[in-house]
């Protein structure tokens, strides 16, 4: 009975391994293609006297067809990658590895009879690298990134009002024409690199946007499943970001629940989880890919967000991710702009981040969070903290999950509506409660909320305080100070007195 290479090597043939019986002189693509595809994906094996079953069957001359394997390698597969070829015998059988690198000189070519074509690693397939797919090999090649790629568009034709502002709130720093060149985002002469087209408040590019939908049902598919909320998000990438998250808002819910004088909140999802998953998608995604979008999917017991483009590196994974894998950025100059905003992480733990917030909110130690990638698309869905939970007092999220002490008789909208004609929003309610304490900043409202300060229901809720005399700048002859703070008015003042005693009654 003939012995396998079980013992050696995968049962089957997979991304990194290819079996070949013997070394086609003759039509030498059906194995040069594997060549190319591993040297331009994550390298691979190929061994050459082994069946596809895994059973040795061994090379009659191994020195001839060795020398026949480089130089078909050297003559047809251009620029040449990096390779390793041995000799080795198994149980009296001759057979042949050759082991390929994953190179950084992409795409690496088959030339032959006036064909020139790239190779990517499909399973355990090699195939003719797809359109999306042979661009990025071409500028990993040139050690170039799409973002960093210089455009037609020249800066002083479109606005970036929103990301100025944005930057602004968040770091304290206004930028100048200086910045727009060192942060990448156009050159000397005023041209819009990619990453600075993608921020412009224009939807210059028609192919960069959000679909977000709120499924009704477990699928897309399913008898009970219609859209009951959706939207086609477009403009720059900051706009996209805080609409998709206001989107999920608007779309996911929250349990509470009274323990004496505090009411705490369970969301559906974790912001810090979702706002990591929206962010990853719009960083990482592949913009080469006309006609493929970011996807928000909401459904009944998860949440998916879906971005154009696996993993840089090429690598697949189904639901387990190893969280020590160095991070590779398809966009770093948007991963940059960013991180330096604190919408992300700069060390790449975005994704444990994401399964961690994730699993605080399930009294299991299990894992709540699934990723999946492929050579097209990643993948992150959330499973909804509350789904099949039998819990009272769930509403429409408003704003983030708090704990709030001393409203005990407040609930939502209803708790403030009524008292001398006021009508508050919950973020609102929110914001009055925690001037409650002394003057804030916008930033420490936001901190003691647990929410973004750039969160579109937090600049509402303080505008409409503003508006309505609740609340007033401490600094008021320069509301855009960036010392400036917030405080309750006497007439703020006069009506949280009166909720006081309402909720005491």
């Amino acid at each position: 009975m003939q012995k396998t290479f079980l013992q050696t090597l995968p049962a089957t043939e997979c991304t990194d391994y290819d079996f070949k019986l013997t070394v086609e002189i003759k039509k030498p693509k059906s194995w040069l293609k594997s060549v190319s595809a591993f040297a331009n994906t994550l390298g691979g094996t190929l061994f050459f006297g082994v069946s596809d079953d895994q059973t040795i069957v061994g090379m009659d001359d191994p020195q001839t067809a060795s020398e026949k394997i480089s130089q078909l390698i050297n003559e047809r597969i251009k620029p040449t990658p990096i390779y390793v070829l041995s000799n080795f015998t198994k149980d009296g059988k001759s057979i042949i590895a050759v082991q390929i690198y994953a190179g950084t000189s992409t795409p690496y070519y088959y030339f032959a009879d006036g064909v020139q074509e790239a190779y990517i690693r499909s399973g355990n397939e090699s195939i003719i690298a797809p359109p999306h797919i042979l661009n990025e090999l071409v500028l990993k090649g040139l050690n170039k990134t799409y973002d960093t790629l210089k455009t037609n568009y020249k800066k002083r034709d479109y606005s970036f009002s929103f990301f100025e502002a944005t930057f602004y709130e968040v770091t304290g720093v206004k930028l100048t024409k200086n910045d727009y060149n060192s942060f990448n985002l156009a050159d000397k002469a005023g041209f819009l690199t990619n990453a600075g087209v993608l921020l412009a408040d224009q939807a210059i590019y028609k192919h960069s946007r959000i679909f977000c939908t709120r499924w009704k049902g477990l699928t897309k598919t399913s008898v009970q499943s219609e859209a009951v909320d959706d939207k086609e998000i477009s403009g720059g990438l900051l706009q996209q970001f805080f609409a998709a998250m206001d989107f999920v808002r608007n779309n996911t819910k929250r349990a509470w629940n009274k323990s004496g004088i505090t009411r705490v909140e369970t969301p559906e999802y974790s912001e810090e989880a979702v706002r990591e998953a929206i962010v990853n998608g719009i960083i990482h995604r592949e913009y080469t890919r006309l006609g493929a979008e970011v996807c928000v999917d909401i459904y009944d017991d998860r949440l998916e967000v879906t971005s154009p483009g696996g993993m840089i590196s090429g690598k697949t994974i189904e639901k387990e991710v190893d969280f020590v894998v160095a991070s590779e950025r398809r966009n770093p100059v948007l991963a940059d702009i960013f991180a330096r905003m604190k919408f992300m992480e700069r060390r790449g733990s975005g994704l444990k981040k994401i399964t961690d917030n994730t699993n605080a909110l399930f009294p299991d130690k299990s894992t709540h969070v699934e990723f999946y990638s492929d050579r097209d698309f990643f993948k992150v869905t959330i499973h909804n903290a509350l789904y099949n939970k039998k819990q009272t007092n769930v509403g429409v999220n408003a704003g983030v999950n708090v704990h709030i002490s001393g409203i005990s008789g407040i609930s939502g909208i209803s708790g403030i509506s009524g008292i001398s004609g006021i009508k508050l929003t919950h973020t609102a309610e929110l914001v009055l409660l925690a001037l409650t304490e002394g003057p804030q900043s916008r930033k420490e409202i936001a901190s003691s909320l647990n929410m973004s300060p750039m969160t579109r229901s937090l600049h509402i809720a303080i505008k409409y305080l503003l508006k309505n005399g609740l609340a007033e700048y401490t600094i008021p002859d320069s509301p855009q100070s960036s010392r400036q703070k917030y405080r309750l008015s006497k007439t703020g003042l006069v009506l949280w007195k009166k909720i006081s005693n309402k909720t005491n009654m």
